[in-house]
């Protein structure tokens, strides 16, 4: 989305960047092939300034982005788009001169089917509504019965055994944007993460729950659910935050209301998928590796431009401009595209578990999943020290104030290296548009600012590259189990 802060990538070239200036007139002058490499190893703050005005000035980052859109789409695991945007990365960043190969992963496959919805009492209304991944089919003909309010899963706990016998369970709790008042993404996913499973052993027979969105478009959202061992799997959908305030004006009212819907789900076997893993082989410590990381997949709604289309097109211009330009650095920097995150997480857990004899040597992990708002900066999870050595590696950042560094960062796919002691980063970016458009239908190209996605290049690639190139590595995270 454009950005109050948002200037031309002319300006930010000229305007700003006299550091590259002074050392680096040929690339201001011409295009990417007169620039010639340099001749010694630049210093950390050469370095940074040279990689921040090529990626603000040329970036192939949106160009990689609209092709994964609008030619590959929407990339559920167990897809043929999903294993056609693997097959086209793959290739891609083998023209870009990288190292590529493809790290074999089950999947899980999972197909929504057709689904519809309403109120039937004390009205009758339609409602837009989407399964939840991975939910179980409704019978045929679909569930009709009375609603039950419920606001959050301590509500539920207390309510006796059986208190929601032949019900649907309806789950209703805001977001608002920012997180403001502790209502945000966190504290509503669990209602639609584990509400299902908590009602149906309430007695349930059908979950509904309040989409988990900061704009009201009556745009519906998905998202994971996760069945308990144990408890009864009953359907589970998302409706409309339009439908759910209908819902709750009638309740408010005293009416009793009564919900029909039917949703055409099937869970059919574990598809082969792959992470696809490229290096830029470092030029001193090849064996030490500063991974950067995205995932692939999307949910099977929109073109998953924004979740996380453009977290990969982050990673793969970054390793572009670096082998391009001729930036190698000390160590390895490594890109994995992860399969498989918004359903099961297994191409971060088969990674972790695939490459744990070489954890020690996993200098830190980086994630862009936060789509491609304007960089702000960086959360940290490392070591004594950490945070404020990445402050000191990000300080070229601040002429586009992306220089924010926090403690407490990371992401999901490289989640599972933590406990190996990997020092987790996250790229911090302006959200506000967000969880507007997160897991819906309108998850699309257009959504995307190319300056901002550029901005996020910069950002990513000046971390990236200075933690392989200085000296010193990060501190680590406790081992778990030492």
């Amino acid at each position: 989305m454009p950005h109050p802060r948002s200037i031309g990538r002319d300006a930010l070239a000229l305007g700003f960047f006299v550091p590259v200036l002074l050392f680096a007139p040929a690339f201001v002058a011409g295009a990417p092939e007169s620039v010639p490499p340099p001749a010694a190893p630049l210093s950390l703050e050469d370095g940074a300034s040279r990689i921040l005005g090529l990626a603000l000035s040329q970036s192939r980052a949106y160009e990689r982005l609209a092709y994964l859109s609008d030619r590959i789409g929407h990339r559920l695991s167990g897809s043929p788009a999903l294993e056609r945007a693997v097959a086209w990365t793959t290739a891609t960043l083998q023209e870009d001169g990288l190292e590529v190969r493809n790290e074999p992963v089950m999947v899980p496959h999972w197909v929504r089917g057709d689904a519809r919805a309403r109120i039937v009492t004390p009205v009758e209304s339609d409602m837009a509504l989407l399964a939840l991944g991975g939910s179980v089919p409704t019978p045929p003909g679909g569930v009709r019965a009375p609603v039950a309010r419920i606001e959050s899963l301590d509500a539920l706990a207390e309510l006796p055994d059986g208190a929601l016998d032949g019900k649907i369970a309806f789950f209703s709790r805001p977001m608002k944007r920012g997180g403001a008042d502790g209502y945000g993404y966190g504290q509503a996913s669990a209602l639609r993460v584990r509400g299902p499973s908590a009602a149906a052993r309430k007695g349930a027979i059908a979950s509904m729950v309040r989409s988990l969105g900061t704009a009201d478009y009556r745009l519906p959202h998905t998202g994971m659910l996760s069945y308990e061992d144990g408890a009864p799997r009953i359907p589970a959908i998302a409706i409309a935050v339009e439908d759910a305030l209908h819902i709750e004006r009638l309740l408010d009212a005293g009416d009793t209301v009564e919900v029909e819907f039917e949703i055409g789900c099937e869970t059919l076997p574990d598809a082969p998928s792959a992470n696809v893993v490229a290096d830029l082989r470092g030029r001193e410590k090849p064996e030490e590796i500063v991974l950067i990381a995205c995932h692939l997949d999307s949910w099977d709604v929109g073109q998953g431009a924004i979740d996380d289309g453009s977290g990969c097109a982050i990673v793969m211009e970054t390793l572009r401009l670096l082998k391009a330009h001729d930036l190698v650095p000390r160590r390895t920097i490594r890109g994995v595209l992860y399969t498989n995150e918004e359903n099961g997480l297994r191409g971060g857990r088969e990674y972790a578990k695939a490459h744990a004899d070489e954890m020690e040597n996993h200098v830190a992990a980086i994630e862009s999943d936060s789509g491609a708002g304007t960089p702000v900066g960086f959360g940290v999870s490392a070591g004594e020290g950490g945070v404020e050595r990445v402050r000191r590696l990000t300080r070229a950042l601040r002429v586009i104030d992306a220089d924010d560094v926090t403690d407490r960062g990371g992401g999901a796919d490289i989640g599972p290296m933590r406990p190996l002691g990997v020092p987790q980063i996250g790229l911090r970016q302006d959200t506000h548009y967000y969880f507007d458009y997160h897991h819906t239908t309108a998850d699309t190209l257009d959504k995307i600012d190319r300056d901002d996605l550029d901005r996020n290049v910069a950002a990513m690639a000046v971390l990236a590259w200075s933690l392989a190139e200085t000296e010193t590595r990060l501190p680590r995270l406790p081992v778990e189990g030492d």
